[in-house]
């Protein structure tokens, strides 16, 4: 992946975390840079460059590979800007500060859709999730579930064992953090739960997130 920001120590610190997550980065710290660096799968793309403007130099870079994947990451968080942003090419459009666990839900997105894979099912125990069929199987009985309860399980089962924070389930779900959503979360996760039938797969991890455990470690009860 492609880094492209001007500030030196922000970059740096941004490597250092993308390459610790194990991804492959080339930083770049103005648009001559970005445009003489090999082809990415994803650029992070800052908008406040020296030597061009970051929408100007989005759109040459969406001209070399239209299945390249691009992020604003900018300190410009006005709607007019995230407009711009977004007809100048990008995918996405983060604005500073943010998280990197944040950061990295929303790469993962935007790869999903600008280069799309088949997906293997996903087997834990007696529960199977196809990706591409969008379907849901446990002990061998089908469970039907609405698109966002998809979303959300599927999210679960990709980081089985782990915690997925709130964040990255409403980025999953909805797109967007969480603002003004209320307890939309709670309550499709309490579905969610429900239809999944026994013993309880989806753990609440207060004031952080769910997980859903591996199945050496189903039947405990749900807080």
């Amino acid at each position: 992946m492609l880094v492209v920001e001007d500030d030196l120590g922000v970059a740096e610190a941004l490597v250092s975390g993308l390459r610790r997550l194990g991804l492959q980065v080339v930083p770049a710290h103005s648009a001559a840079e970005a445009l003489a660096a090999p082809p990415a799968d994803l650029v992070l793309l800052d908008l406040n460059l020296p030597d061009a403007k970051g929408v100007d130099l989005c759109r040459r870079l969406r001209a070399k590979a239209a299945d390249m994947g691009i992020i604003a990451v900018t300190c410009l968080g006005e709607t007019h800007h995230r407009i711009a942003g977004l007809h100048a090419g990008a995918d996405d459009y983060v604005v500073k500060p943010f998280s990197l666990a944040e950061l990295c839900a929303r790469m993962e997105a935007v790869l999903r859709r600008v280069r799309p894979r088949p997906e293997e099912p996903i087997v834990l125990g007696g529960l199977r999730i196809d990706p591409a069929a969008r379907a849901v199987i446990r002990d061998d009985r089908p469970i039907g579930l609405a698109p966002k309860e998809f979303d959300l399980l599927l999210c679960l089962a990709r980081a089985a064992g782990t915690v997925v924070p709130r964040k990255r389930l409403y980025l999953e779900g909805w797109d967007t953090i969480g603002q003004g959503m209320g307890r939309t979360l709670d309550v499709h996760i309490a579905t969610l739960r429900a239809k999944l039938g026994e013993p309880p797969l989806i753990e609440t991890v207060r004031s952080i997130g769910y997980r859903l455990p591996l199945p050496g470690d189903w039947g405990r009860p749900c807080p």
